[in-house]
Parts: structure tokens; sequence; C-alpha cells
């Protein structure tokens, strides 16, 4: 089975976001204000603060589910407004008009 390119990262690629709080890198697309696509490494993943407390709550043999990092996507929001990162619709929008 082959694995087919995603070509919505061709015109907006994910771009390194830095958290704030505790360092953690990671790449990031936001295609509009309420969707945002993360790309965890294994580095960001161990410095992740919020990441080891959920893992720590749930102890050994639970559901590791982690639905967001609050500073991280405090992180995000900053990129966001200081032009660092692309909201993908806001541009297509733009470019149409």
């Amino acid at each position: 089975m082959a694995v087919r390119s995603d070509n919505r990262l061709d015109d907006a690629p994910m771009v390194p976001v830095t958290c704030a709080r505790c360092g953690a890198g990671v790449e990031v697309r936001k295609s509009s204000w309420n969707q945002t696509s993360v790309q965890w490494t294994g580095a960001a993943l161990a410095h992740c603060e919020e990441r080891r407390t959920a893992a720590q709550l749930v102890g050994n043999g639970g559901c590791g589910l982690f639905l967001a990092c609050s500073a991280l996507s405090g992180s995000i929001a900053d990129a966001v407004r200081s032009g660092a990162l692309q909201v993908v619709d806001e541009t297509t929008t733009a470019q149409e008009a």
C-alpha cells in the first residue's frame, strides 16, 4: 500500500512552534481558527509538563488520552498573533478577494 502525500502542506507547510512554558518544539499547521494540526516529536513529548502530568494521573495500564496542552495552545495563538504562523482559511480568503 502506497502512502499518499498530503498536498495541503504544499501551499501551507507546518511551522515550528516552541512552547513558552516548557520549551517543547512541535510542528504546527493552523487550517482555521477551529482546526490546528500538531506533530509531536519524541523530545517534545518528553518535555511537555502537562503531558507528563496527564500520564502520571492515568498511571500504568491506563488509557493514554491527552487532548491538548494549554500552554502550547497559548504559544500557538501567540505565533498567529505575531505572524509567524498563518491561519490558512484567512490566507485563502484574502487571496480570493
